[in-house]
């Protein structure tokens, strides 16, 4: 997929190996997303920190919503920043908060190599987003009626199975520049499944380093 959206020219800045990649049509992705109602009636949104997802962000921000992103690789003991006015990686003045001290969230947003009209998706690797679902769950603050998405160029945009383990949750709306796609309802992990992690994933994450 990397290779695909170089060889097309659908990647930008930074580029798109080794990522979640930035797109050409990110910001009409964006808009696309805005416009569903689901989008419209969520209040609380957790969103990954990638660049492609930057407009989505932005957006959230202008409409008004709370919007909590994760830290990188969720590196601090608190792993998420409320944001407030910067959107970007480096999020200015956003306020970093507490696993215990999140609103339930009603809409997730994540980052997507390549997802199926099915609703599976593959990440870059690092298993990250799946770790943040999880958390999210364990603690309540995401449940069945939580809405998941994600945007992508159309090229991320599959009709073939991907790939999925038991840690693995689907999306439920896909946003292209084109269109929205809205997939079937999956079963969704119960919360952090901690036989899937090795003892140094565990202890370079502080929030599950510190787990009683």
């Amino acid at each position: 997929m990397w290779a695909l959206l170089e060889r097309e020219g659908a990647a930008r800045f930074p580029g798109a190996r080794g990522r979640i990649p930035n797109f050409r049509g990110a910001e009409g992705a964006a808009e696309r997303l805005a416009d569903t109602r689901e989008w419209r009636k969520a209040g609380v949104l957790k969103a990954n920190p990638d660049a492609p997802q930057l407009p989505v962000r932005k957006r959230a921000l202008a409409d008004g919503k709370v919007v909590y992103m994760a830290v990188p690789r969720l590196r601090e003991e608190k792993p998420f920043l409320r944001l407030a006015g910067d959107a970007s990686i480096k999020a200015r003045g956003a306020t970093p908060v507490a696993l215990d001290a999140l609103e339930r969230v009603d809409f997730v947003v994540c980052g997507t190599v390549a997802v199926n009209r099915d609703g599976a998706r593959v990440g870059k690797g690092g298993g990250y987003s799946d770790l943040e679902f999880g958390l999210l769950v364990e603690r309540g603050l995401v449940d069945d009626e939580t809405l998941i998405a994600t945007t992508v160029h159309p090229l991320q945009l599959l009709d073939e199975p991907l790939p999925e383990t038991e840690h693995d949750f689907r999306v439920d709306l896909i946003a292209t520049p084109d269109e929205v796609v809205r997939a079937e309802r999956a079963a969704r992990p119960p919360g952090i499944l901690w036989d899937h992690l090795t003892a140094e994933k565990i202890d370079a994450v502080p929030v599950l380093r510190a787990r009683p």
